[in-house]
């Protein structure tokens, strides 16, 4: 018994490190840092996350990302947004959250789409393609989960790049980062062995993108 638990471990500790390794290493040339630097693109998704922290205070990582959807909108760097999401009750909401962040900074609300079953970053990227049918854009969010969201994405044949919000203080992000580097292993997992879908698809619906401007 104690050798299949070994084996086991071994295995799954060589599960964990290959797939941190390959999700990173493949994809980290298409993550952008500098906002200049960005190729224009008509969408960006904004991935979904609470807008409070476990103790009510504003959560950073929510913050950054409102910040750096603004900045590229308005610099010309995109035309619309995706905001994607949780929607599980009428008390948790994160598009709707998302949407009055963004209101806040001036961004118009015709320039705005919300995705209210981005439950998952999987259930975003796909349904960004398959529900709103877009096949090229750029991801919002922080560097260590942005290569995970572009892993999911090149699977799925989306040509997407993602531009990294600025990441909080470490005492913020340390909890977060060691739950990506298990997603990483479940990303894999979802893609490639379990052929895992979105949880909710359903009709097709138009994004009416006009040039920022």
């Amino acid at each position: 018994m104690k050798r299949i638990f070994l084996t086991l471990f071994i295995l799954f500790i060589s599960l964990f490190i290959f797939s941190n390794l390959w999700i990173v290493r493949s994809t980290k040339s298409r993550v952008f840092s500098d906002l200049n630097k960005v190729p224009h693109h008509r969408i960006a998704l904004v991935l979904g996350t609470s807008h409070r922290t476990a103790k009510g205070d504003p959560n950073p990582f929510f913050e950054n990302r409102i910040e750096t959807a603004a900045e590229l909108y308005k610099k010309g760097k995109i035309d619309h947004l995706i905001l994607s999401g949780d929607n599980r009750s009428i008390y948790y909401n994160e598009p709707m959250a998302m949407l009055k962040a963004l209101l806040k900074k001036g961004i118009p609300a015709s320039a705005i789409t919300l995705d209210y079953a981005g439950l998952r970053t999987l259930d975003s990227i796909v349904r960004c393609k398959e529900i709103f049918g877009q096949n090229k854009f750029i991801i919002i969010t922080q560097p260590f989960h942005s290569y995970r969201a572009l892993f999911i994405s090149r699977y799925h044949n989306i040509n997407a790049i993602a531009m990294v919000a600025e990441e909080p203080d470490f005492e913020y992000s340390f909890k977060v980062r060691i739950r990506e580097y298990l997603a990483r292993t479940k990303a894999v997992l979802d893609l490639y062995v379990l052929k895992t879908a979105p949880r909710f698809l359903g009709q097709k619906e138009e994004v009416n993108v006009q040039e920022a401007q």
